[in-house]
């Protein structure tokens, strides 16, 4: 049986560990959250090297993508370079590919994104992939990085200028402590009550609101009108939340293992292994074709 861990700077509170079998291999598959305590994920992961498969890395990137430009955040290196033998992964690879095909699948199978509907992603540059996908289909999007993370209340609508003020801005923001850029431990927990009462008419204008749950959650206000969230990483809780705030209908990018949906960086781990590859090795179609084997759709529920 193969092994799979994902140490996260998220809450312990959304442990989790499931048996499962992926194109006839047995997998252990479990989450182990540090509360925020990034000098215990250091050592989780030094701990973990050479006894487990691979890695994922929760609560944080390694590695934002705009365009064709890459940008490694601090933080996520330092944690990726604590494991010599073991592979670690982040999931941004695997956002790359399966995330567009979560919109385009939704455009072909559902009613769910029209052409012209209006959709909110709380944050491109950790989901670039998806957000090229909501443009390309026709969608009217608004980009809510500056919004959500500076508290700037510029909404960005286009890749070329998300492009263009990433350039500017990323370089230095990524040197920045994780923590000060995404809610991590307990933050995971409550929202953000400032900006749900300032911002929180971007989440009722639109239709569909996009990006990391953790986002998603904390910026959430009440009252909404059965609008389609698209995320994952979501428990039985995190659906009885969104449901009580009025959404209607969630898709989950990645699919449901006992009662919820692992992250991106959980999943890349698990098609490491079944790869056989070095992470720097994989290309796009190596995921595509491994997500089609796997026969791996994303999760429609209506709440």
């Amino acid at each position: 049986m193969k092994k799979v861990v994902s140490v996260s700077l998220g809450s312990s509170k959304r442990d989790h560990k499931v048996i499962a079998n992926m194109a006839g291999q047995e997998f252990e598959i479990s989450r182990l959250g540090t509360d925020g305590d990034y000098g215990r994920a250091l050592s989780m992961i030094g701990e973990l090297d050479g006894n487990v498969d691979a890695i994922g890395l929760g609560g944080i990137d390694v590695y934002l993508y705009v365009g064709k430009t890459r940008y490694a955040i601090n933080d996520g290196l330092k944690l990726m370079q604590a494991a010599k033998k073991t592979p670690v992964v982040d999931g941004s690879g695997l956002k790359n590919t399966l995330e567009r095909e979560t919109v385009y699948y939704l455009r072909k199978n559902t009613g769910l994104l029209p052409s012209g509907c209006k959709v909110l992603m709380v944050s491109a540059v950790d989901r670039f992939g998806m957000a090229e996908a909501l443009i390309e289909l026709g969608c009217d999007v608004t980009f809510g990085d500056l919004i959500f993370t500076t508290g700037i209340p510029y909404p960005i609508k286009s890749v070329v200028e998300l492009a263009d003020i990433a350039r500017k801005i990323l370089p230095e923001m990524v040197k920045m402590p994780f923590h000060m850029l995404y809610p991590t431990g307990a933050k995971q927990d409550s929202q953000d009550e400032d900006k749900v009462q300032k911002f929180g008419h971007y989440y009722h204008e639109s239709e569909v609101i996009a990006g990391d749950y953790h986002l998603v959650k904390r910026y959430m206000p009440g009252g909404l009108n059965g609008q389609l969230v698209i995320t994952n990483t979501t428990t039985r809780e995190d659906l009885l939340f969104l449901k009580n705030r009025g959404v209607g209908v969630l898709v989950t990018t990645t699919p449901e293992l006992e009662g919820r949906s692992f992250g991106t960086n959980v999943m890349e781990a698990v098609m490491l292994v079944l790869l056989g590859k070095a992470w720097e090795d994989i290309k796009p179609e190596d995921y595509l074709a491994l997500i089609d084997r796997l026969n791996m759709k994303p999760r429609v529920l209506e709440l």
